[in-house]
């Protein structure tokens, strides 16, 4: 969502930012990008992407904040489709398994990009005069692979059409926030996504989802050690599976408008 507001030179104001480090490294590494960056509260934001620095990607200091943060890759997929280049160090971040960036390149170069990878010095660069519009038969349902792609097609020339897409909420909420800054997006919530390219995007308000996964260990918490809990705003409606998973597994629990009361129990 963050990366998202580099698509365009208008103001996004986004709400519900997590005041994590990674966080604060995309935020200052977006900065460090020419970003206008406004801090309303600890975790409300505006975004004005209007002077970006291309000459800054280059830079050392680029360089090495980028390699700390795995999100750093979400930065390609803007860039290049406004800009018609991006650059990248190898990104960081947290090694869970095999986390492949595969997917994201070969989105791109299916839209016309051309990747070029320096092997001395781990580093990508993308270049496309204009992106095209295509066909797109995603190899991994790859959540940060189908965003990146949906990002640079949202600025695309023409029609295109993403099959085996992710359809995670947190896809679900980039789409739309997209679509309220301008792009044509349908089949939001499926894995047949088709984007009609526009040729620019404008500012928008948006509140983040809240982190399920966090939603999901505090049920859990709270069951484990037979604790009372309430949890405040947990969009209900994106849940999904985990209300009835953990209702499988014999733990109460209540859904109260928007929060979910976990009542102490054996």
């Amino acid at each position: 969502i963050i990366s998202a507001t580099l698509l365009t030179d208008k103001t996004v104001t986004i709400s519900n930012i997590p005041d994590i480090l990674d966080v604060r490294r995309l935020i200052s590494l977006i900065q460090g990008l020419g970003v206008v960056v406004e801090k309303h509260s600890k975790n409300k934001f505006s975004f004005t992407a209007k002077d970006i620095d291309l000459d800054y990607f280059a830079s050392k200091e680029y360089l090495n904040e980028a390699k700390k943060i795995r999100g750093s890759v979400m930065l390609l997929g803007p860039l290049l489709a406004r800009y018609g280049k991006a650059f990248l160090p190898k990104p960081g971040g947290d090694k869970i398994g095999r986390r492949r960036l595969d997917t994201h390149f070969h989105g791109f170069i299916t839209l016309g990009a051309k990747f070029t990878y320096d092997e001395d010095k781990d580093e990508f660069f993308l270049e496309a005069q204009k992106l095209k519009g295509t066909y797109l038969h995603m190899e991994e349902i790859s959540v940060t692979g189908t965003a990146n792609v949906v990002m640079a097609a949202a600025l695309a020339e023409g029609e295109t059409t993403i099959y085996n897409a992710a359809c995670e909420p947190y896809l679900q909420q980039l789409c739309a926030m997209l679509n309220s800054m301008g792009a044509k997006i349908t089949g939001v919530g499926s894995n047949l996504l088709t984007i009609e390219g526009v040729d620019e995007l404008g500012g928008c308000e948006h509140r983040l989802l809240p982190d399920f996964i966090e939603v999901g260990s505090f049920i859990g918490l709270a069951a484990m050690t037979q604790s009372e809990i309430t949890i405040k705003n947990c969009r209900v409606d994106m849940l999904g599976r985990i209300p009835d998973t953990f209702r499988r597994l014999g733990i109460q629990l209540e859904i109260k408008g928007d929060d979910i009361y976990i009542p102490s129990q054996d």
